[in-house]
């Protein structure tokens, strides 16, 4: 069946670290639902959630004609370490590869600097004798006898999955191949990742790193997506599963057995695409999108409608916002930055008597002390609901009533008393600091991509988001807020949005002044073949799009940069012009290009993508103003006058596009509130998005 046929019950689900949203599309319509994320049992919420949503809609689950799903199981069993016992098999000589790392050193003056421990211990990293050089040429051939014995030691261990990772056979994967077979045929309880197929491209660190990941997780993530099928098999729910992956297309349940360390970033990538239709919708070119939830908050750079992406992530990292920190993983992804900034992170003063927040978050269970699970550590969206943010009474469309009292009791005895503060001003003072940290990673996010997030207009979704964007806008400079419709279940609406797409990289040197067509064209064309068996798994007769790219440098140079290729067959002088498209991309990032230098390719990228399920509409015709009435009045926190006061309060399902509020005031829908300060005006716009504006006073003023 392809995903995107006209006239369907099209299911989006989404598991956060707190809660799991659904979205249901059908007749037009969006239907949404969300519920605390069931950690021991994540497929226990989504069943919870599907039931509410499918009774909301007046639909059956046989009326599904399609699930896509994305989680961040596969990144909190890493980050938390668990995942399976896993053992490494490498080339004699290389045992310690994963741990030796690189020679960065991410904190230069950090004499007792703490390195992420590798994910295999070395008792369980195994060599065999065997050597490919750079080019694929058997330098030494594989010792099958050594391997065969490795099969005991395994088994004997308790290993779960293996990872098998030589040197070079991203150029030739015969030996790793070899080498599979020979132990699956001794062990075939065991799960076995070969780094030349989810990671086939130099740098065997980063390779191996990977291969491990992925083996890390895969006997988890094919149970849990094997228990899911079959819950959703017993609901009546006989549509296609597919899984959100980490670089914003959308693949099959095998796929993502197989490579389940590109779900990483499913669920923030849901999020990025999100933000990139409303950015289409609203014909806006350059966006900085911001999703908090309830665990984490996710920035990305969005240009001309399309996320920024790379072909690296890192996961775990030891010092925040450090970059090396972590484990570096070589998958494609939709690039952000997410730091543990949540609703559910938790607040605390430290020896320096400072207020401290995150990233540590108090989850699903116990949650907020709002929420009276038995949390008893303040939290972010303890503070909201103190600084009237949030209505207690209202909170999830009513279906979730808060504590105040025991949100009250935990701020002041965490923060108010150690610093001697009044309890408002101790919350006010939570919230500022979850702003700057997120202002902050913000900023050195788009320093670090070459760009200035100043001037962008601010897409804002996520259950926390709409609460802090407007403050945020104030720390960045940006004059324009965008709070879409569905703003709560934004990633789980974005899964909806997103194309059932594979991308491929592979390495090959080649220097453009020797280019060799003949050899790019037959990469090209194997790569094609294998991303078309993927795609067309889920999408049959839909007209395929190809992307090309390919990451270039200067000859001598430590890091390549990626530079668009055009999709065809290339001939002899087409050097020239990827010499010259090298030079664009290279000016682009560093204002200069080198002369007399030559450039050379080092890794081939192809991305093979059906049509997007749902192109933005055109716009109605822009609505007539008008002033609606508030609903009622609540005493909220004024941030500029340091003071309560009673400000008022706009249903957003009763507000028609033309609808303006002048701020202070607060939206409040069933999954999130938008606050709008006293700098900004809304508009509900012809989409029925809440568009904020900085007033031209306060604008000239700040």
């Amino acid at each position: 069946m392809a995903v995107g046929a006209t006239g369907e019950a099209r299911l989006g689900v989404d598991i956060g670290g707190t809660f799991t949203d659904v979205a249901l599309e059908s007749g037009g319509q969006l239907f949404s639902a969300k519920v605390l994320t069931t950690a021991e049992a994540p497929e226990r919420a989504v069943i919870e959630a599907i039931r509410a949503v499918l009774r909301d809609a007046g639909r059956e689950p046989g009326d599904l004609s399609i699930v896509i799903h994305g989680t961040t199981l596969a990144t909190n069993a890493l980050i938390e370490r668990k995942g399976a016992r896993t053992g490494l098999v490498t080339t004699e000589g290389f045992r310690d590869t994963i741990e030796i790392r690189q020679e960065n050193r991410f904190e230069q003056y950090d004499l007792n600097i703490d390195l992420p421990p590798p994910l295999v211990p070395r008792r369980w990293r195994f060599v065999v004798p065997e050597r490919m050089d750079a080019k694929g040429r058997v330098v030494a051939p594989l010792d099958a006898g050594a391997v065969a014995a490795l099969a005991e030691r395994v088994a004997a261990a308790g290993i779960e999955s293996v990872a098998i990772g030589f040197l070079h056979s991203f150029m030739n994967p015969a030996h790793e191949e070899r080498a599979r077979d020979i132990l699956a045929a001794r062990l075939p309880d065991v799960t076995f990742t070969l780094s030349c197929e989810v990671s086939p491209e130099m740098r065997e660190y980063e390779r191996f790193s990977t291969a491990c990941a992925n083996a890390y997780v895969q006997p988890m993530m094919g149970r849990y997506l094997a228990q899911l099928e079959a819950l959703l098999r017993a609901e009546g729910v006989l549509c296609p599963l597919f899984l959100m992956l980490s670089g914003g297309g959308l693949t099959t349940v095998e796929t993502a057995i197989r490579f389940p360390v590109r779900l990483v970033e499913s669920g923030p990538a849901g999020g990025a695409i999100f933000a990139s239709h409303i950015a289409r919708q609203c014909a806006l070119d350059q966006v900085l999108s911001y999703d908090m939830g309830g665990t984490t908050a996710k920035i990305c750079l969005i240009d001309a409608c399309q996320p920024q992406s790379s072909r690296a992530f890192e996961v775990a990292r030891i010092y925040r916002f450090k970059k090396g920190s972590g484990l570096p993983l070589r998958i494609p992804v939709i690039e952000m930055v997410e730091i543990g900034a949540g609703g559910g992170s938790t607040a605390r003063v430290d020896r320096l008597k400072r207020i401290t927040v995150g990233p540590d978050s108090a989850g699903a269970d116990p949650g907020p002390a709002c929420y009276g699970r038995g949390g008893a550590v303040p939290t972010v969206t303890d503070a909201d609901l103190l600084l009237g943010r949030i209505d207690p009474a209202g909170f999830s469309g009513g279906r979730m009533a808060l504590d105040f009292a025991a949100a009250e009791d935990a701020v002041r005895r965490e923060v108010a008393t150690p610093l001697a503060l009044a309890v408002p001003l101790a919350a006010f003072g939570i919230g500022e600091i979850v702003d700057e940290n997120m202002a902050n990673a913000a900023r050195v996010h788009a320093i670090e991509s070459g760009k200035d997030a100043r001037g962008r207009t601010f897409i804002a979704f996520g259950g926390a988001a709409p609460l802090h964007a407007a403050r945020l806008a104030d720390k960045l400079g940006l004059d324009r807020v965008v709070v879409p419709r569905n703003a709560g279940i934004g990633s789980a609406v974005g899964f909806l949005r997103a194309p059932v797409a594979y991308e491929i990289v592979r390495s090959q040197l080649q220097r453009l002044d020797a280019f060799d067509a003949a050899a790019a064209n037959a990469l090209y064309a194997a790569m094609r073949a294998e991303a078309e068996a993927i795609v067309r798994r889920g999408a049959r007769d839909a007209p395929l799009t190809e992307t090309r790219s390919a990451f270039m440098r200067y000859r001598g140079q430590g890091h390549e940069i990626a530079v668009p290729l055009p999709a065809r067959a290339y001939d002899a002088g087409d050097g020239a012009a990827l010499m010259a498209a090298f030079e664009t991309a290279y000016r682009r990032l560093y204002s200069r290009v080198i002369p007399g230098v030559e450039v050379e390719v080092l890794s081939w990228v192809l991305l093979l993508a059906a049509p997007a399920p749902h192109a933005a509409a055109d716009a109605p015709p822009e609505p007539p103003p008008s002033r609606p009435q508030a609903a009622r009045r609540r005493a909220a926190f004024d941030a500029d006058a340091a003071e309560f006061a009673e400000i008022a309060i706009y249903e957003r399902d009763t507000l028609v596009p033309g609808a303006v509020i002048s701020g202070p005031a607060i939206i409040v829908e069933d999954e999130t509130s938008t606050v709008v300060t006293r700098h900004f005006d809304a508009r509900i716009d012809a989409f029925g998005d809440i568009d904020m504006r900085r007033r031209a006073a306060a604008a000239k003023g700040g």
